[in-house]
């Protein structure tokens, strides 16, 4: 519960453009907001009724200004009279992304790329943990890959948001399946959130390295060769796709299908894999070529951007857990 508060105040911070890498104390109304550089403390004070009480369902509410909120909610417990869709601002919006959980190849260290695995009893806790995370910002639609522990990540997310709409996978592959899965009640709709797959947001594709094992291939063709096809942004695998490959498949869906939605005003969450995910960030945050294949994703820890004005925002780094920044950070490390 503490990190939901955390989040909160560390949202209206960055909003405000307050939050910087040293140790500082800031004053927002009422309330002081202490933070610590890596390790996170929050001291809160709060008069009149805004009270926190830690280990309850009852939080007090957050905001940049009087007459500004963010897409970000308040944090607070699921509420029957939740009316948030009224407070997002309408120049603005939330975009998601999520790698997903572990799956049962990367615990056996093979090579996945587009092969279909599921999630490990580790990448569902990892998912659900994830939504736990995101609990408090509206998702109004869910992108996925076409392979099913992006999938499931997605659905296993949702199962934690506190809207309690339930996400549907869109079947436009036939007229058929358009119409055996066409939704006849408004209200049931409304409760709804539609999940869109696409092949196009798939892990890169390995070729010949999928299903063999990492170590064995090291030993076989060389850590330098196996590194080179695996950071690499423009050497493919034999017979797979380089990162330069699935960049153009991912961010091209991203730009023709994603970001309309985005430029509407719907808050849209990601749930792919490590190099569609990167593609999409080297975009977002324009990286170069170099800088991206440096990065790192975490399963399992959200990314945050607001798109406002025509501009992406980062509000959560793509680094891992152990780094301070990342979005919904919980862990409290000791002095």
């Amino acid at each position: 519960m503490s990190a939901q508060v955390f989040h909160q105040a560390m949202g209206t911070l960055q909003s405000n453009r307050l939050l910087n890498n040293s140790g500082t104390h800031h004053e927002l109304g009422n309330i002081r907001v202490q933070l610590i550089p890596k390790c996170f403390k929050l001291n809160i004070e709060l008069s009149r009724n805004r009270n926190f009480r830690f280990g309850k369902k009852n939080f007090g509410i957050i905001q940049a200004t009087a007459s500004q909120t963010s897409v970000i909610e308040s944090a607070s417990s699921p509420s029957n009279h939740d009316t948030s869709d009224s407070k997002k601002k309408s120049n603005e919006a939330a975009l998601i992304l999520v790698r997903h959980g572990e799956s049962l190849w990367n615990e056996k260290n093979l090579f996945t790329g587009c092969v279909d695995v599921p999630l490990t009893k580790k990448g569902v806790e990892e998912a659900i943990e994830a939504g736990k995370r995101i609990s408090n910002i509206p998702v109004d639609m869910i992108y996925t890959s076409a392979l099913i522990r992006a999938q499931m990540t997605a659905m296993l997310a949702m199962t934690q948001h506190r809207r309690r709409k339930v996400p549907i996978i869109m079947h436009n592959e036939s007229e058929q399946a358009r119409t055996w899965s066409q939704i006849f009640s408004e209200d049931t709709m409304k409760q709804s959130i539609p999940v869109v797959t696409a092949w196009q947001l798939n892990e890169r594709m390995y070729g010949e390295l999928q299903g063999l094992n990492k170590q064995e291939t090291a030993d076989r063709y060389g850590k330098e060769q196996v590194h080179v096809w695996r950071r690499s942004y423009d050497i493919p695998p034999p017979n797979g796709e380089s990162l330069e490959m699935c960049a153009q498949r991912a961010v091209a869906y991203f730009k023709d299908q994603i970001e309309p939605q985005l430029q509407s005003g719907k808050n849209v969450m990601i749930a792919a894999h490590g190099n569609s995910l990167r593609s999409i960030i080297m975009y977002l945050d324009k990286l170069t070529s170099q800088e991206v294949i440096s990065l790192e994703l975490s399963t399992g820890i959200p990314m945050l951007y607001i798109f406002k004005e025509g501009k992406f925002i980062r509000r959560g780094s793509p680094a891992g857990p152990a780094e301070a920044g990342v979005y919904a950070y919980t862990r409290v490390c000791n002095p």
